[in-house]
């Protein structure tokens, strides 16, 4: 023990002896660590400088590749055309929808057919027929009620006047107010006359009905909790609360008198266990104003939202039998209504069954009016005997601008996840902290940074974490070599997958809901029938031609003229619309414009079936022919003059500034007009010619055209976004060579002059408001 003693003596005399030395160097010491933790760090700092340079100029090339990408997507998958005339006050993009509401005609509610197929129109021959859908947000908020959309249409029937009550979602307040609009012509125009009902709350649903020679209206308006009657003061702008007749937060409700009682349909979302859109209740009374007694089978429903069991509109009687709309909101809210035929109906018991509703549903996708879901019916009979209906309809399911953004938003998560990966693999990135987060760093360290010094802190965990990432990513190099034929193609692969997910994102974000709609004018929608002439040998033009066109929105029907060979059968055609195939017994081009009392439109687009073109562009066509009916418009311009006349390319009439010919290829006009002058005695030494030739069909329409119109234009053109010759795939070009083609024209031109004069002056490009001819 005493030896130990000596020992920790001994050492602790030595420390006493050396501490007067120790404070001595301590200056020297502390000059030299200083100096290493400066030459450390410095070259650190200039490591650090080297990485992130050749990192920031990694992020810039690639985000420079991308964005570059990303814009020719963009131009190439979007139309560079505005959309004219849009309300500035109203129909924002919203994300509960862009409901509608169209009119649908039949001899009993299970037959039903939108308003353009029983061929209802004006006496303007830009709106036959008029099509669906005859209400819109523009339609109430160019009439000074701000609306973003419009849903949930009921009709109150006087006489041979319709009212037209439905949910309008205020563009200002962002709240569903209730509006009202009136038809004189059972449903094919409407006037705007106001809002009917405002209050502090969201309404909807607004349910008219009389009750012992009043007018009282029954509107959703779940969020007060009530359950409210208004009364009718001074039919249909004025109501006033009649009475609150149940508190509970009911949903899309209506009554009916049925046998001896008044029965209240109604979904009450608010209890626990409740399945939304998926409950259903109902409650007897003898009277509309209470007291409602409760229905001994409550809940009716409790099940899955896609069986129909909320309301989706009035309930009728035909042929003695009651039957109940409902809503499927399966796959999105309001997806598709349901009917159900109602076999029991007492205070002890009620049980529906399923029946055929009979609507078709369009297969136009986003491009239809309602191709997304619709989920309101009023179906009533007119004094007339036939019946009339009012349903909405959405493009968008909903949701959809969430959902597109989200998506997009992941896109570009993805992309970036793929960009940082390449430049670990090819070490163009190297995972570091940064320098301020050094542990050895210049100068004097406060108290509070020395907590960073330990080896739990942020940092510690930050540069574990890099070290191991850059172990991974070198460890990835040497097995995955950049440069060898593997890691070239795994690079190539990250880069295809990386543009897709861009443009996936571009289409995404930046194009809008993906819908090709139709345009209006003043108000109202029409549709048009495309007709194009093939044979046999360009089927395979033909199929693709049809899976196309039939989805654009205003084609209506597609006739096919079929010149030669065996025509195929319907079935081979994939339409979205009817198909008629008029077998011609002789080949002839002047086939094309042949007479045809079956086409039901005014308006007619020739269009060859190797033309391939945006649905957009289609409709902004047809838009242009809507404002100009007297005139053949369409896409592809050709200028005519000279001494003698020369047929040239479009090339020139650009070079030229101007056009006085449209090549009825691809082109609108008026089918009664343009086939009843072309078959005219006065044609037909034109037709010869073109039977002769067979060639010039477009060349005589338009002489016939600028000799008989009326007005001093008869030529309008409209620039496609793009098209496409798919005949150069398929090898079944009708002019292979084109400078004979042009020959041919030539002596076309001539002789027509000849016949029936000049084909006026020329129009200059630039010439329409909207910029669609520029």
């Amino acid at each position: 023990m005493g030896s130990s003693s000596n020992i920790v003596s001994n050492h602790n005399n030595n420390n006493s002896k050396d501490n007067h030395h120790h404070h001595n160097n301590s200056s020297s010491s502390s000059s030299s660590s200083c100096c290493d933790m400066s030459i450390k760090c410095w070259c650190r700092m200039k490591l650090d400088h080297c990485v992130l340079s050749q990192s920031f100029l990694y992020y810039v090339s690639t985000f420079i590749i991308f964005g570059s990408i990303a814009t020719i997507y963009a131009w190439l998958a979007f139309s560079p055309f505005q959309r004219p005339n849009l309300p500035s006050l109203g129909c924002h993009r919203d994300n509960e929808g862009s409901w509608s509401i169209g009119v649908f005609y039949g001899h009993s509610p299970f037959s039903l057919k939108p308003i353009e197929s029983v061929n209802v129109w004006k006496n303007e021959s830009s709106a036959w027929p008029v099509a669906n859908p005859v209400f819109t947000c523009a339609s109430a908020s160019n009439a000074g009620y701000p609306s973003n959309f419009v849903a949930d249409p009921f009709i109150y029937i006087q006489e041979d006047v319709l009212y037209l009550f439905y949910e309008t979602k205020n563009s200002i307040t962002l709240q569903g107010d209730i509006g009202v609009a009136k038809s004189i012509d059972k449903g094919a125009t409407w006037q705007q006359l106001g809002t009917a009902l405002d209050e502090d709350w969201h309404l909807s649903y607004p349910y008219v009905f009389d009750y012992q020679g009043h007018i009282y209206m029954m509107p959703e308006g779940s969020e007060k909790g009530e359950v409210r009657l208004y009364k009718s003061l001074n039919f249909p702008l004025q109501w006033t609360l009649h009475k609150v007749i149940m508190k509970k937060p009911l949903v899309d409700t209506f009554l009916i008198n049925r046998n001896g009682n008044y029965w209240l349909f109604g979904s009450d979302h608010s209890g626990f266990g409740t399945k939304k859109n998926g409950q259903l209740e109902i409650w007897y009374s003898n009277s509309p104003m209470g007291p409602w007694k409760t229905h001994k089978q409550n809940p009716i429903y409790n099940t899955d939202q896609s069986y129909g069991a909320r309301n989706g509109g009035r309930p009728f009687v035909y042929e003695g039998n009651l039957y109940r709309m409902g809503q499927d909101c399966g796959e999105t809210y309001g997806r598709r209504l349901r009917s159900f035929k109602v076999e029991v109906l007492t205070k002890y018991e009620y049980r529906e069954v399923e029946v055929p509703l009979g609507i078709e549903e369009s297969g136009k996708g986003r491009n239809a009016w309602n191709g997304a879901r619709y989920h309101n019916l009023d179906v009533q009979q007119l004094s007339t005997g036939e019946w009339v209906g009012v349903m909405d309809g959405d493009r968008v399911p909903s949701g959809d601008i969430v959902h597109r953004h989200f998506m997009g938003s992941m896109a570009l998560v993805a992309v970036t996840a793929l960009v940082i990966l390449v430049g670990l693999l090819i070490g163009a990135i190297n995972c570091i902290v940064p320098l301020s987060w050094c542990s050895q760093s210049l100068g004097k360290r406060s108290d509070a940074f020395s907590t960073w010094e330990r080896p739990s802190s942020l940092s510690s965990k930050l540069r574990r974490i890099c070290t191991r990432l850059n172990r991974m990513s070198s460890f990835a190099r040497g097995r995955m070599k950049p440069n060898s034929c593997s890691g070239k193609l795994f690079s190539s692969l990250v880069f295809v997958i990386a543009v897709a997910l861009v443009c996936f994102s571009v289409k995404y974000i930046y194009g809008g809901s993906g819908a090709e709609e139709a345009y209006p004018l003043e108000g109202h929608f029409s549709q048009f029938t495309l007709l194009t002439m093939t044979y046999d040998a360009r089927l395979w033009n033909l199929k693709m031609y049809v899976k196309h066109y039939s989805r654009c929105s205003s084609v209506g029907e597609i006739v096919v003229v079929w010149n030669k060979g065996q025509p195929p059968n319907i079935s081979e055609l994939d339409s979205a619309v009817p198909v008629r195939i008029r077998v011609e017994k002789q080949n002839s081009l002047n086939n094309r414009f042949k007479i045809d009392p079956l086409i039901k439109t005014k308006s007619v687009l020739e269009l060859d079936d190797d033309i391939m073109m945006a649905c957009d562009d289609i409709e902004r066509g047809f838009q242009a022919w809507r404002e100009h009916p007297d005139r053949i418009v369409g896409f592809y311009p050709r200028l005519i003059e000279g001494s003698p006349l020369k047929y040239r390319d479009g090339k020139y009439a650009r070079k030229r500034h101007g056009y006085n010919m449209i090549l009825t290829g691809a082109a609108f006009m008026d089918s009664t007009v343009a086939f009843q002058r072309y078959w005219s005695d006065e044609a037909k030494a034109g037709r010869d010619f073109v039977d002769k030739y067979f060639n010039c069909e477009d060349v005589l329409l338009n002489f016939l055209y600028a000799n008989a119109s009326s007005s001093s234009r008869a030529v309008e053109y409209v620039k496609p976004s793009w098209a496409i010759d798919t005949s150069k795939f398929s090898r079944v070009a009708i002019s292979r060579n084109t400078q004979v083609h042009y020959q041919l024209r030539t002596n076309c031109l001539m002789k027509f002059s000849q016949m029936y004069g000049s084909l006026g002056s020329k129009w200059s490009f630039k010439g329409r408001k909207d910029g669609w001819d520029v």
